[in-house]
């Protein structure tokens, strides 16, 4: 640890990864010590965790007390005291820096696979508290569970049910899976239907038995089990349908059913409030619905399989005017991200649950649900679905409803019929250069998640299809829809314009903006005009070369006027 990673860590203030224990009134005992270093063992995520003792918690550095003799701290001997006191043991590199004249003693503290305690048996976590600063709160047993299923080192559902009985479930529920199987012939696992009841929850994992049955497990419940006995074995287990009006509430159903009976109700709830319209091309008869049903199945299968059944709380699906929102327990599993959602690979919470309903045909076998919800919604016109309200504590899905874009619809029921099959990466990158007019290569990348070379090798098929047309060379490159798309949707003079008058039309906002602000800015420039950094430093490059604009400071401070009147 140098002075100066030392000074960035206090600048940039506690986070769930760096915690200040000041000893500015009073000394830091080991107890607390040891607690403190537990608390960050016990944190979400993979990063690297800092205990710095002698900073304040609005980050003065105030110094730490010296902890051993002759005035004197001895990091190794902080080491001991951590892993002595801990358990399971917990290894914590220690240092004493010296910054701004007073030492800081700095716990490099790993994340921890497992939970950690102290000697005595007492577990903190950390996380963000109800103000939103992050806080040392007590870990209490159903948490860890849930943390190690995050992790996918426990799975819930396969967990015994102590007092639960054979006869707590319901032969009609294993009836139900059998008509599910033969349903989804082909995408099912036919071998389950000639299997006697207990056998074919034996083989599901739902149930432990040697002849008969000793044990019935979480699963067993969750797909089988009377709805008394999931009242009284696992409370945590509800699913909600409300139809929303604004404020008003126009339905509000709570279902504590097994899981197949709860997606045959929900899928009847959706046949009955989703409207379909109809879109002819040539011959091709195209039904748009207001929501795709293979992405309504997926993304609430999705919910009931990864949801966090340790916890309390409802999966709840949301019909709105203009959105459904579909929102489970528990946050992503760990590793999953916003920014790597589309290419990571499957991570259920719950494996035993999540192979049963792959077996029972209810979800892709490839577990890349996902991608059928995004392609479903595109395909249909729709926006992309948005995971951005997802948290620590729910996962939260929204599929955008609203006016279908018919246009694109018929686009890409044309590229079918020419035998052009478009996949989900190839449509989300459409969807976007439709909506933005024009697209840099970086922003592709980011946007189907995947590496530039990637990104360039679709965009290189795009253009293949005649879709789409490059312009400009290397970083500068952007890619909007070519002349074929826009002559197809008898746009011509939209297509010329994007080609021929766009620099025009650019130089004249910055104009408009200089005028109105009295100078304007590289990034300024740039969200104005929707253009990358290097773009719009041509742009005003270019502006410059003409005399309408003078340079005034130098690299970030750089801003751009008009000349001063001669």
């Amino acid at each position: 640890m140098t002075p100066e990673h030392l000074r960035r860590l206090i600048e940039g203030g506690e986070t769930l990864d760096v915690e200040f224990k000041g000893e500015e009134r009073q000394a830091l005992n080991d107890q607390e010590l040891v607690e403190a270093v537990v608390c960050l063992a016990n944190r979400p995520g993979q990063a690297t965790g800092w205990l710095l003792v002698g900073v304040e918690k609005d980050g003065r550095i105030t110094g730490a007390r010296p902890r051993h003799e002759a005035g004197t701290t001895d990091p190794a001997r902080v080491t001991a005291l951590v892993s002595n006191r801990t358990r399971p043991s917990q290894t914590v590199r220690v240092e004493v820096v010296r910054l701004d004249g007073a030492d800081v003693l700095v716990l490099e503290v790993p994340p921890s696979p497992v939970p950690v305690g102290t000697a005595d048996g007492r577990y903190l976590r950390r996380c963000f508290a109800g103000t939103g600063e992050p806080a040392c709160v007590p870990y209490h047993f159903h948490e860890m569970q849930s943390r190690l299923a995050d992790r996918g080192a426990l799975d819930y559902t396969t967990l015994v049910v102590p007092g639960a009985r054979w006869n707590d479930l319901d032969p009609l529920e294993i009836e139900r899976l059998r008509r599910c199987i033969r349903e989804r012939r082909g995408r099912s696992d036919e071998a389950l239907l000639e299997l006697p009841d207990v056998e074919l929850a034996k083989a599901l994992g739902a149930v432990e038995a040697d002849g008969e049955v000793t044990a019935v497990r979480v699963l067993g419940l969750l797909m089988f089990g009377r709805e008394e006995a999931l009242r009284r074995w696992l409370p945590t287990h509800e699913v909600a349908f409300q139809v929303l009006r604004g404020t008003d509430v126009e339905v509000n159903d709570f279902f504590r059913f097994p899981l197949l009976r709860v997606m045959e109700e929900l899928e009847a709830r959706f046949r009955a409030w989703n409207r379909e319209r109809e879109l002819m091309v040539g011959m091709l008869r195209v039904g748009i619905p207001d929501y795709p049903d293979r992405a309504l199945r997926e993304a609430v299968a999705n919910a009931l399989v990864h949801r966090d059944y340790s916890v309390m709380g409802a999966v709840h699906v949301q019909w709105s005017t203009d959105h459904v929102e579909i929102s489970s327990p528990g946050g992503f599993p760990e590793g999953v991200r916003l920014d790597n959602l589309l290419v990571t690979p499957p991570r259920p919470r719950n494996p035993l649950l999540a192979d049963a309903f792959k077996r029972a045909g209810i979800v892709e076998r490839t577990g890349r649900g996902i991608d059928t919800i995004f392609f479903e919604q595109l395909r249909n016109g729709r926006p992309r679905p948005s995971y951005e309200r997802t948290s620590e504590a729910n996962v939260v899905l929204v599929l955008p409803g609203g006016e279908p874009n018919l246009d694109f619809v018929r686009l890409l029921a044309e590229e079918g019929l020419a035998g052009r099959a478009l996949g989900v990466v190839e449509l989300l990158v459409l969807n976007q250069v439709w909506l933005e007019r024009s697209v840099p290569t970086s922003e592709v990348a980011r946007l189907i998640q995947r590496p530039e070379p990637e990104a360039r090798a679709i965009l290189g098929r795009l253009v293949e299809y005649d879709l789409l047309e490059p312009r400009g060379e290397r970083k500068a490159r952007t890619w909007h829809l070519s002349a074929s798309v826009y002559r197809r949707l008898g746009l011509k003079s939209a297509y010329v314009r994007q080609r021929g008058f766009e620099p025009l039309q650019q130089e004249q906002m910055v104009m408009t903006y200089v005028a109105r602000h009295g100078g304007i800015t590289r990034r300024e420039a740039a969200e104005l005009c929707r253009l990358s950094p290097d773009q719009a430093g041509r742009l005003l490059g270019r502006l410059q070369g003409k005399g309408v604009l003078v340079r005034v400071g130098s690299k970030r401070g750089a801003r751009y006027v008009r000349p001063p009147e001669k």
